[in-house]
Formats: structure tokens, sequence, C-alpha cells
């Protein structure tokens, strides 16, 4: 994959597993870097170790991070993603969020989410509602590029259970609303950007 040939701003990337999103989103930032030595990067992992083989991927990119662009610092934040945003957005700091789609794991599908009764459920889509408004709101309010990553995961066939239809119905609509507020707009398969939307 080549740099960037157009001028980095806001961006949502989208793919599979796998399809380079992450790798796009790393190159932005190290294209950010060079273009002044005023820019800084920082990268807001969402994603939390659970057991032995998410602290091994973790480290994994962890390492390869530090490796491919060296400036950019790492910041871990599962949750309030939108107090994080407006704390370290600035004009001259591009902020990589990676990924949305274990973010809203977070919020939809906590850890004992499967013992909740139905109130307990009901208040923690409340409080999702008003997290993902926030966020929504700190992406159009941020004074520099932000680089959003997420999964697009509605291609393939309708998953069994109520609940696993519902996540997936939670983050297509996500990645529809914060699609709607990036300037930019890039696909990712097999490593290669198709680009959905670009700035006016």
């Amino acid at each position: 994959m080549t740099s960037a040939l157009h001028p980095i701003t806001t961006e949502l990337i989208l793919g599979g597993q796998k399809s380079g999103k992450s790798r796009r989103a790393e190159l932005l930032a190290r294209d950010w870097l060079a273009q002044s030595a005023d820019h800084r990067a920082v990268l807001i992992a969402t994603g939390q170790a659970w057991d032995d083989e998410m602290r091994e991927r973790i480290a994994r990119h962890q390492h390869d991070r530090a490796e491919r662009v060296p400036g950019l610092r790492t910041v871990e934040e599962p949750r309030d993603l939108a107090a994080a945003l407006t704390r370290l957005s600035t004009p001259h700091t591009l902020v990589v969020v990676d990924c949305l789609t274990l973010w809203l794991t977070q919020w939809t599908m906590p850890l004992g989410f499967e013992t909740m009764n139905s109130e307990q459920k009901q208040a923690q889509a409340l409080d999702w509602h008003a997290q993902a408004a926030m966020f929504l709101e700190a992406i159009r309010q941020s004074p520099g590029p932000v680089v959003l990553v997420g999964n697009e995961i509605g291609l393939g066939v309708i998953p069994m259970g109520r609940e696993v239809r519902a996540f997936v119905d939670a983050l297509g609509t996500l990645n529809q609303q914060v699609a709607q507020v990036c300037p930019r707009v890039t696909l990712m398969a097999a490593g290669l950007p198709l680009t959905l939307k670009e700035p006016c």
C-alpha cells in the first residue's frame, strides 16, 4: 500500500478482518508526521485483553506499530471515546481511533451482559445512545484530523441469535452516522482502498 496521495482529513476507514484498514490508518499517521516537525499523532486503542490470545494480539500490534510508525503514541480507552478525543485533538495532532467495532462491543455487549435483566439492558442501551451522540459531536468539533477504523460486517449471512443480529444492526447504524460526519470514507478490501466519499 502506498502513502496517501490526498490531503489528510477526517476519514472513516471500513473493511473486513485483515483488509488493511489499520495499516491504512498507520500510513496516514506516518504521512501526517512527515509533513511537519510540529505534527503529532496519537492512537486511541479501544481493545481490551480479556484472554491470552487477545493479550498476544495486542502486544503484536503494539510492536508492529512501533516499528512502522515510531512517532505514533498509543492511549488506551475502551469506553469514553468522546472525552478522549476532545482531550487529545489539537490542530497539529492527528488522532487515530482503532477500532469502533470493539468500542461498540464494550458498550452493547459488556462482560456480564447475558446475566442482565431487561431493565438493565434497556439502561445500557440508553447509555450507549448518549455516548454515541457525544462521540459524533466530538468528531464534528475536533480541531485536527481524526482517522476512524471500523469493521464492515453486514455483507455476509444474517447471523443466528437476536442479540448478535442487534449488534450487527447497531454497528451498521454507527458506521452510517460516523460516515455522515466524516469528509472522507474509504472501504478496504485485500489491502486496496476504495473511496466511498470525498471531501466536497
